[in-house]
């Protein structure tokens, strides 16, 4: 590690199959733990090049716990995270209106490292038990339109990891790997972005595989439609800016977006708003990042429409209804084996 860091420090870049390589030897535990925090730094000083990641996305995905949901047409809604705007947990709520509005959904997520609460705080938090069970996934894609597949029990490898990513505090570029490495690999991809040079290198990988996808970055830094300033998308038809009224909105004062300073606050706004009780400026975000992902099912089908779908979901209890059945599938599946 030591001619590795030199190297970097003077500028250099990895290939990818050093960059592939040096992320296995990280998750072997064959570095130091100040080797390692020394190694993530170095991306926070430098921008991390399209071979670089290829290549720690590559690893990650060989060494996973993959899962096959081949026979379900499912999208993720993920946000690399790493934006620092400590938010309600858009994301996750966007994934369950999607599902109350009838689409399926395969959500990877996560402890939140530089947040406050990631989508696996606010669900452990709510009473969701994680499972890497896959016969229980798909029962959960057939009943509720809904499965999450938390990280840590698909990722062992990252365990060497996660300690060093939790004292730095800071986002890294795992940030970036997230989305990229969902283990069920859906046919489709939702990903809030925290950097517009983040969305160009998404872009780039993107378009190298079969996926269906919508890359969304915030102008004003948030990775997901805040609703506070233009939104940049990119898909796979090009690239496109949003504006609020452009999802018949009034533009929110981030403080109108504020997700808690506690996992249990987090959660109580969760679900208030799953529940019809957020505020508009709440709400109106929400069906936006889900409005995003409805289309990603049909990219020529007109915006006005998915909101339509998603406003629907919120409002009629379709999405508070997707949320509770995946609460209670794990007993529903144990008393159909029994």
């Amino acid at each position: 590690m030591k001619s590795i860091l030199n190297a970097l420090y003077k500028g250099e870049t990895l290939s990818h199959a050093e960059a592939k390589q040096i992320l296995i030897n990280l998750t072997e535990g064959l570095y130091h733990e100040n080797q390692l925090a020394a190694f993530l730094s170095v991306f926070q000083m430098r921008a991390i090049q399209e071979q670089e990641l290829k290549g720690f996305r590559d690893a990650l995905l060989e060494l996973c716990i993959r899962i096959d949901l081949s026979d379900f047409d499912c999208i993720d809604v993920c946000g690399t995270g790493g934006d620092g705007k400590n938010t309600l947990n858009i994301s996750t709520l966007s994934a369950f209106v999607v599902a109350g509005a009838g689409y399926q959904v395969s959500k990877h997520g996560n402890y939140g490292v530089s947040s406050v609460c990631g989508s696996s705080n606010v669900l452990e938090y709510l009473g969701y038990e994680f499972t890497k069970d896959e016969n229980l996934i798909k029962y959960q894609l057939e009943t509720a339109n809904i499965s999450f597949l938390h990280a840590p029990l698909f990722h062992p490898a990252m365990k060497k990891v996660a300690p060093v990513r939790k004292s730095l505090g800071t986002k890294t570029f795992f940030n970036m790997l997230g989305p990229m490495t969902n283990p069920a690999q859906p046919k489709r991809q939702v990903v809030g972005v925290y950097s517009l040079a983040l969305a160009r290198l998404y872009n780039y990988l993107y378009q190298k595989t079969d996926k269906t996808f919508t890359i969304l970055h915030n102008l004003d830094g948030y990775d997901e439609i805040s609703l506070t300033s233009i939104c940049k998308v990119i898909n796979n038809k090009g690239e496109f800016l949003l504006k609020p009224i452009d999802f018949g909105s009034n533009q929110p004062h981030a403080q109108q977006l504020y997700g808690g300073e506690t996992v249990a606050q987090a959660a109580h706004i969760f679900t208030e708003v799953l529940g019809g009780q957020g505020s508009s400026a709440q709400e109106a975000v929400v069906v936006a990042n889900a409005a995003m992902a409805i289309q990603c099912f049909d990219l020529n089908k007109p915006l006005e429409h998915c909101l339509a779908e998603a406003k629907l979901s919120l409002e009629s209890g379709a999405a508070e209804e997707a949320f509770k059945l995946l609460l209670s599938s794990q007993k529903m599946k144990a008393s159909i084996i029994v």
